[in-house]
C-alpha cells in the first residue's frame, strides 16, 4: 500500500502544477500530423500500397466505353474528382470511367462523398467491352446511395440496392456507419474468391464466388443474363457516372 501511495503521489504530481497555492492541471498539446490528400503515408508506401489517382491528372483512368478520359461530365477541382449532375440516368453524361490496367487479388479504399439523392458506384472485375448497349459497364458494385432520399433503396431484395451493398445481390446492413454531410471510406478486398465490402472501418459484407451459391445468387439477379459475372479472375476498376455529382479521393490500392 505504501509504495503504490507514492507512485500515485508521483503520477498526480507529474499531470498537475501548483500555482497560488492551487492546483492546475496541466495540459499538454500533442501536434496533430494530417497526411495530404491523394498521397501516400511512408508507412503505406512500405506496406505497397500505391495511388490510383494523382489528385491533380487523369492518368490512369479512362471512359469505359473510350480510349480516353471523357472530356464532359467529369472535372478535377481541388483535388477532387468530381462526375457532374446530368439528368440522373446510367452513363448519358460524361460516362463512367475506368483503370487503364486490370488488378485481381488486392484492398481498395475510396473516399467518396454524396450530394442529396445522389446515386453513384464502385465497380470491379469489370470487362468494359462486355455491355455493348445502353447503361454502365458491367461488373461487381460497392453501391453509393442517398439511401433515404433515392428511390433505388426501397428496391431490389431486401436492401441489397443500399449504400454498401453488393448492388443487386448482398444487402449490408442497416446500422452501417454514413454520413451523408461528410466523406466516406469504402474498402474492397479481394482475396481470390473471397470478397469484403468495408465502410468508415465496419465491415458490411462478405461473400466467395465461383461456387454454386454464387452463381445459384446470380441468377435471381439483374445480372442473370450476363456470362460468367463476377467470375472472372481479374478486371478494371470503375467509378460509375449515374447522372447525379458525387466526388472522390483518396484511391489507392495495395495489390495481394
Amino acid at each position: 500500500m505504501k509504495k503504490y501511495g507514492v507512485l500515485c503521489l508521483m503520477l498526480c504530481l507529474s499531470l498537475s502544477i501548483y500555482a497560488g497555492g492551487k492546483k492546475t492541471k496541466k495540459v499538454v498539446e500533442q501536434p496533430v500530423v494530417v497526411n495530404p490528400d491523394n498521397t501516400l503515408t511512408d508507412q503505406e508506401k512500405r506496406e505497397g500500397w500505391q495511388l490510383l489517382w494523382d489528385g491533380k491528372t487523369t492518368n490512369g483512368w479512362r471512359g469505359a466505353r473510350l480510349d480516353a478520359f471523357p472530356e464532359k461530365g467529369w472535372v478535377i477541382e481541388d483535388g477532387v474528382l468530381k462526375v457532374l449532375k446530368a439528368d440522373g440516368s446510367e452513363s448519358t453524361n460524361g460516362g463512367d470511367i475506368v483503370t487503364t490496367r486490370t488488378y485481381g487479388s488486392f484492398i481498395l479504399k475510396v473516399d467518396f462523398k454524396i450530394t442529396k439523392g445522389a446515386n453513384s458506384g464502385i465497380k470491379y472485375f469489370v470487362d468494359p467491352a462486355e455491355n455493348k448497349g445502353a447503361g454502365s459497364a458491367i461488373g461487381c458494385e460497392f453501391q453509393i446511395l442517398d439511401d433515404e432520399v433515392h428511390p433505388d433503396a426501397k428496391l431490389g431484395v431486401k436492401g441489397n440496392r443500399t449504400v454498401g451493398s453488393l448492388y443487386d445481390l448482398i444487402p449490408a446492413p442497416t446500422n452501417k456507419p454514413f454520413d451523408i454531410n461528410d466523406w466516406n471510406t469504402a474498402m474492397i478486398v479481394v482475396q481470390g474468391n473471397h470478397v469484403e465490402h468495408w465502410l468508415n472501418g465496419m465491415k458490411l459484407l462478405e461473400y466467395e464466388r465461383n461456387n454454386q451459391m454464387w452463381n445459384a445468387l446470380v441468377a435471381y439477379s439483374k445480372y442473370k443474363n450476363w456470362n460468367n459475372f463476377g467470375n472472372h479472375p481479374e478486371g478494371n476498376l470503375l467509378l460509375q457516372d449515374h447522372g447525379d455529382e458525387v466526388w472522390f479521393k483518396n484511391i489507392k490500392i495495395k495489390e495481394l
